[in-house]
C-alpha cells in the first residue's frame, strides 16, 4: 500500500547535452523527497538518478506528482520514519500447509499433552509438549549451500554477518514483469550499490500463497541476474515467490547453483515485502543452526 510520505513523479523527457547529442524518455517514473516539488527540481532528480554529465537543458513533458511508495531511485534518500516499527515477512506455518506442491505438509502432534502433565508437576502447574514432522522447504524458508551442494556449508555453519541486521535493498516489481515475461533481468537490478546488502525481491506473488494458483506462472530470478548479484557482493537474496528459479522450464536451477556456490543464502516465499521501503529497512532471517541440514523455515523480518 502506498505511504502517504512517499511520492513519484510520471513523466515524459528530453534532454540536450552540451558537447551535443540528446535524450528522450517517455513514460518515467522518479522517486521525490517531497510533493511541492517544480518542474525544475524535478529536472535535477533525474540528472542525478541517470548520473549524467554535461547536461545543457532538460524539458519535462506531462509532469504528474503521484502518492506511491520509492523505487530506490538514486539521489533520494528513504524518508525518515517517526517510529521504528517491525515488519513480519514471513508466513505462519500451521498443520497441513502446503508450501510447495509435491512436498509434504506439516504435521503437529502433542508429546505430552496439559493433561496428562498435571500428573508430573505441582497442583496448578501445567504444560504442553508437541512434535511437529516437517519438510526443510515449508513456509517462509532460508536455503543454505548444503541445500545444492554435497560439500557445501550447512545451515550451522551460515554466519551470522549474512542472516542478521543487513540493509535491506527492497525492488518492488509488481509492475515489471508478466506472465510472458516472468524473468527479473540483470538490467532491473543494476541501479543501485548492492554490496553487502540483502536485496529482497518484490513480486506481489505472496497474495497467492497457499492456493493452487501459487504453484503457476511464478516470477523468478534469471541466472544471469543471479551472477550479477554475485559480482556485486550481496549478502542475501530474497523473493517473495514459489521459487527464486523458473520450475516450470525443466530441472534446471541457474539461480539457485549462482548464488548458493557463492555462498549467498536464498530466502523464498516471503511475505508483506509491499510494506517496506525501497531503501532504508534492515533484515534478519535467522534459521536453527542445524549440521547436516540444508533449508529451514525462518522468522524473516525487517526493522524500520
Amino acid at each position: 500500500m502506498a505511504s502517504p510520505t512517499e511520492h513519484r513523479a510520471h513523466f515524459g523527457f528530453d534532454i540536450a547535452f552540451a558537447n551535443g547529442g540528446g535524450m528522450h524518455g517517455e513514460g518515467f517514473r522518479l522517486d521525490l523527497p517531497s510533493p511541492d516539488l517544480d518542474a525544475d527540481a524535478v529536472s535535477l532528480l533525474l540528472v542525478r538518478h541517470l548520473g549524467l554529465a554535461l547536461v545543457e537543458s532538460v524539458t519535462l513533458h506531462d509532469l504528474e506528482i503521484v502518492v506511491e511508495p520509492h523505487r530506490g531511485s538514486r539521489g533520494v534518500e528513504a524518508p525518515a520514519g517517526a517510529d521504528r516499527r517491525i515488519v513480519d515477512l514471513s508466513h505462519p506455518i500451521h498443520a497441513g500447509l502446503i508450501t510447495y506442491p509435491g512436498l509434504p505438509a506439516p504435521t503437529i502432534t502433542p508429546f505430552l499433552t496439559r493433561a496428562d502433565s498435571r500428573a508430573k508437576y505441582a497442583p496448578g502447574t501445567e504444560f504442553a509438549m508437541d512434535v511437529i514432522t516437517m519438510i526443510g522447504n515449508t513456509g517462509t524458508y532460508i536455503d543454505s549451500p548444503f541445500h545444492r551442494y554435497a560439500d557445501g556449508g550447512d545451515l550451522s555453519s551460515l554466519p551470522l554477518e549474512r542472516l542478521v541486521d543487513l540493509p535491506a535493498e527492497v525492488f518492488h516489481l509488481t509492475d515489471a514483469w508478466s506472465a510472458d515475461r516472468r524473468g527479473i533481468a540483470p538490467e532491473t537490478l543494476a541501479d543501485r550499490d548492492l554490496r553487502g546488502t540483502a536485496v529482497l525481491l518484490h513480486t506481489g506473488w505472496d497474495r497467492l500463497f497457499g492456493t493452487p494458483e501459487y504453484a503457476h506462472g511464478a516470477p523468478f530470478l534469471t541466472g544471469a541476474t543471479a551472477q550479477s548479484l554475485v559480482d556485486a557482493g550481496v549478502a542475501l537474496v530474497g523473493i517473495d515467490s514459489l521459487n527464486i528459479d523458473d520450475t516450470e522450464s525443466g530441472g534446471e536451477r541457474p539461480a539457485h547453483t549462482i548464488l548458493l556456490a557463492a555462498g549467498i543464502p536464498v530466502v523464498e516465499h516471503l511475505a508483506n515485502l509491499g510494506s517496506l521501503p525501497a531503501q532504508g529497512a534492515r533484515f534478519t532471517a535467522t534459521p536453527p543452526a542445524v549440521a547436516g541440514f540444508g533449508t529451514f523455515p525462518v522468522r524473516a523480518h525487517a526493522i524500520v
